[in-house]
């Protein structure tokens, strides 16, 4: 190869490294310039006890949001409320509220809607975080799990939206963000009142953000893979008891800080849809779509496998 050729592609790769830093420079100045739509927003966040939801709550506090932690387990909340409080942050803070909520007593949350709404006058950015996991056969699973697992992660966000929903409107602003799963785009063996609760998820919001998009409303669906929380220890089981284990898809899966920090880019960037995870489990719901035989006979494969 002779000198000039060489050149040359000195000078291509130069170009295209240096458009990439670039193109890394202006994203991180665009997020730090977005992060400031945080600041003072009420944000109510369900699920925040633990996990992702306790994670939504540190990185919105940190940004000088006006949180709301919601659950059903009361020393928890405090115990979040009180790391919160804790924190040296070099910009001002509100103080941190909780409000006890059951996702699953449906009958409570327009009560429960009406006591958010009345801590600032108001919710910019509704989190549905809270939800149940699951393992089990479609045989041997009663009825009774397969409707828990509807009210926890399906009803109870609907509800808790629809409450919230007309301030929003009125306001013509806010953002709802629903966290479901890369199971609600795809369904595998052994999870299917899970898969069926998400699969209803991303329905339900797809068509809401349709709706409210005139009214300057946001809608992001989130669909993440495995993340590495404690959802497997209190997943339920066929016959409702708890499953009590960590599975090593979840031990081995994403941070919660990797997907808080992707969520709030993709809420700056007002994205609809996130689908965050392996490239496998990316490309399967690609699969799903254009090769379903393939993705079924896979599927049936992993079913022999056995839950896992």
């Amino acid at each position: 190869m002779d000198r000039l050729n060489i050149t040359q592609l000195q000078i291509a790769a130069g170009l295209t490294f240096g458009s990439l830093g670039l193109l890394w420079l202006w994203r991180q100045l665009t997020l730090r310039r977005g992060r400031a739509l945080f600041k003072d927003k009420v944000v109510l966040i369900t699920g925040a006890s633990s996990g992702l939801g306790e994670a939504c709550a540190h990185a919105f506090y940190r940004e000088g949001s006006k949180v709301i932690l919601c659950a059903r387990r009361v020393k928890e909340l405090e115990r979040v409320r009180n790391d919160l409080s804790s924190l040296k942050l070099p910009i001002p803070t509100h103080s941190p509220c909780i409000l006890t909520l059951d996702l699953e007593d449906l009958q409570t949350i327009p009560k429960k809607a009406e006591e958010a709404l009345a801590l600032h006058g108001r919710v910019d950015i509704l989190v549905n975080n809270g939800g149940m996991g699951y393992r089990g056969t479609v045989v041997g699973t009663e009825m009774s799990v397969h409707q828990k697992l509807m009210n926890v992660n399906y009803f109870g966000s609907v509800a808790l939206t629809k409450e919230l929903l007309p301030s929003m409107i009125a306001e013509r602003s806010g953002h709802i963000v629903a966290v479901s799963s890369v199971q609600g785009k795809i369904a595998i063996p052994y999870r299917s009142a899970y898969a069926a609760s998400k699969h209803a998820m991303n329905a339900f919001f797809d068509s809401l953000r349709a709706e409210v998009a005139q009214h300057n409303v946001c809608v992001t669906v989130v669909s993440p893979s495995y993340i590495k929380t404690n959802i497997s220890y209190n997943a339920v089981t066929a016959d409702g008891m708890r499953h009590g284990e960590l599975d090593h898809a979840i031990a081995t899966g994403m941070t919660t800080d990797y997907v808080v920090k992707e969520i709030l880019a993709a809420m700056i960037r007002k994205q609809s849809d996130l689908v965050l995870g392996p490239v496998h489990h990316r490309l399967a719901i690609y699969l799903r779509v254009f090769s379903p035989w393939l993705y079924a006979w896979i599927m049936s494969r992993r079913a022999l496998g056995g839950e896992d």
